[in-house]
């Protein structure tokens, strides 16, 4: 009967470890699944849409391959349109059947300039007007690369392999140049998941069963090698007497370790050895996912939870977005300044942000010893809120510290982007003070939306708020809004004093009795932009303009620049008998609580700095 169980045991574990083998070998699937697109070259860029990339589950492996330059980047698919709106491209999508279509999309757009005029505020984009007749050619030339739009890029010569994991709602754009048709032959690779739970257990199981069935074969020889042996009756012993074993010969003598017994355990040694030699090599050859994967996770801590308000848009950028696009605005500025290039600068900054770097070129390129004015930092980022919206202009703000150990600063910048083929530009730039506190925002991921100038929702609308402020520099204490802000805790407020003090000083020196001095602020020409805060109130950026007039109260006197080369280089002139008019553009960054609310409206940063002077007229 052993031997019946043991042949039962030996085709119970051929079995198992053969189908634990084949699984592992002439049964495993592939690793990995393709699908292979290929383009006619007739337009510059290549779209792949979200559904292609998603089309399996898991990470995508993209390779491109080109003779020239290969460029890829990946963005929200929404946006990815409006950058092509005005030029022709291949886009790859899904089929009905699921299998992959390819075709050519005609512009929607009039085509725009390869790069947008600097002039440009008006950041609409018209997605009604009818495309030119020329097509992509009109558009043609425009580089793809380095634009704010995408979440990442890639640019290598020949061919490019990117692993991506992207959402549905984001595409993959693939180019040259911008002007040389986008390469041809692209590959798209899933993982497949061709793991064998099952194969390791199975293979392992046999080997036991295997061991088992030895070790019953052996049972069995030994049972009955024991039923062969002669059964003797016992017989009356012969008297004996006792030998000398000195005169014993050695002939016949047998030894103990000769006995038989012996060699019955040292084969059932070697025979149990091979079994146990199998089980090993086979459980050592059983990778992880060969075996069931039963170890539990760990259970997620809990986290806030956000409530995205439903119908919302999308944030204008992501974080690394952001810090990224500051990285780039910091670079170019610096070089800007470093090269007094208002051009340059131009492609960056716009508004209050940039008037004053034009206004610090001309007195630098005057006045050799004139400071630069404090660097835009590039890292880190701190704080980003981005406004949620799917239109155009957009609006993001950040809070960056300097990483200078020297001068460290916090700046706050109100960044715009005007259109889809426009770059963001800084349009306001503060400093926080230590001891500011900023009001509750949103998640980066969640975003803000903009309040309009107009809005009645806060206790001063954005639009009134720099006239408002302009009327407390001007009165002070007689002003009417003087109880809606917080001057406890202003420190412009009593700078500017400071300044009209040590302007009237300075004349007063030279020129008392026979000139006076006077100031005027004013809200400046520049559009406020506000963002919400949870409380549902907003942070609002105006421009205030700061201007002083000092003129001779006598016919015959003269106001002279002798000591202010920074008017005389403005002006062009050392001296005038109608006077000077000098203006300061300040920009402030304020919090405006929610209609309702007792709090009082706050100062946030500020910057100011010298913007004109001029002859007075």
């Amino acid at each position: 009967m052993r031997f019946v169980w043991a042949v039962v045991a030996f085709i119970i574990a051929a079995v198992m470890i053969g189908a634990g083998i084949a699984q592992r070998t002439v049964f495993q699937g592939p690793a990995e699944a393709s699908e292979s697109i290929q383009t006619d070259r007739s337009t510059a860029y290549t779209m792949i849409d979200g559904a292609v990339l998603g089309k399996l589950p898991g990470a995508q492996t993209l390779r491109v391959e080109g003779s020239s330059n290969v460029f890829v980047a990946y963005g929200r698919t929404e946006d990815m349109r409006a950058w092509l709106a005005d030029a022709a491209y291949t886009a790859v999508t899904t089929g009905d059947e699921g299998g992959l279509q390819t075709s050519v999309v005609q512009p929607t757009v009039t085509p725009r300039p390869t790069a947008p005029s600097a002039g440009d505020a008006t950041g609409g984009t018209d997605t009604t007007g009818a495309a030119d007749s020329t097509g992509a050619q009109a558009a043609g030339g425009r580089s793809p690369v380095g634009s704010d739009l995408w979440l990442d890029e890639f640019e290598q010569p020949g061919a490019l392999t990117q692993t991506l994991q992207l959402p549905a709602d984001m595409s993959v754009l693939v180019a040259s140049d911008g002007t040389a048709p986008a390469p041809s032959s692209i590959t798209l690779t899933w993982p497949v998941d061709n793991s064998t739970p099952w194969a390791g257990p199975l293979i392992v199981g046999g080997g036991i069963v295997l061991l088992i069935g030895l070790v019953l074969y052996i049972l069995g020889i030994r049972h009955v090698r024991r039923s062969r042996r002669p059964r003797r009756k016992g017989l009356p012993l012969p008297v004996t007497e006792p030998i000398a074993i000195a005169d014993t010969p050695d002939k016949g003598v047998i030894s103990e370790s000769s006995r038989r017994p012996t060699l019955g355990r040292g084969r059932r040694a070697l025979i149990a050895l091979p079994a146990l030699g199998v089980s090993a090599a086979l459980f050592a050859g059983c990778s992880a996912d060969a075996w069931p994967q039963l170890a539990a996770s760990d259970s997620p801590s809990p986290s806030t939870t956000v409530i995205v308000p439903e119908g919302q848009f999308p944030p204008a950028v992501t974080e690394a977005q952001a810090q990224r696009i500051v990285s780039r605005i910091s670079q170019t500025v610096a070089q800007a300044d470093a090269a007094m290039d208002a051009t340059t600068a131009e492609t960056r900054l716009t508004g209050p942000a940039l008037a004053e770097r034009k206004t610090n070129y001309t007195l630098r390129a005057a006045i050799p010893d004139r400071p630069a004015l404090p660097a835009i930092p590039a890292e880190p980022v701190q704080i980003t809120l981005p406004q949620t919206t799917n239109t155009w202009p957009r609006t993001v703000m950040t809070v960056v510290e300097s990483d200078d150990a020297s001068a460290p600063t916090t700046t706050i910048m109100m960044m715009t982007q005007d259109n889809p083929w426009s770059e963001y530009r800084a349009s306001y730039v503060g400093n926080l003070e230590a001891s500011t506190n900023l009001p509750e925002l949103a998640a980066p991921y969640v975003g803000a939306t903009q309040v309009p100038p107009d809005s009645s929702f806060l206790v001063m609308a954005p639009n009134e708020l720099a006239a408002a402020y302009a009327d407390l520099i001007n009165n002070g204490q007689n002003s009417t809004s003087w109880a809606k802000f917080d001057t406890a805790n202003d420190l412009l407020l009593p700078a500017i004093e400071d300044n009209k003090k040590k302007r009237t000083d300075e004349l007063n020196q030279t020129g008392q009795g026979t000139a006076e001095i006077s100031f005027t602020a004013s809200a400046g020409p520049t559009a406020p932009i506000a963002l919400a805060t949870l409380d549902t109130g907003a942070i609002v950026a105006v421009n205030v303009y700061e201007s002083d007039t000092a003129k001779p109260t006598n016919a015959d006197a003269v106001i002279k620049l002798d000591n202010n080369p920074a008017v005389k280089a403005l002006t062009g002139v050392d001296q005038s008998a109608k006077g000077f008019t000098t203006t300061y553009s300040d920009q402030i960054f304020f919090y405006v609580p929610s209609q309702g609310s007792n709090d009082p409206i706050r100062l946030l940063g500020y910057r100011s700095s010298l913007l004109e002077a001029k002859v007075s007229p």
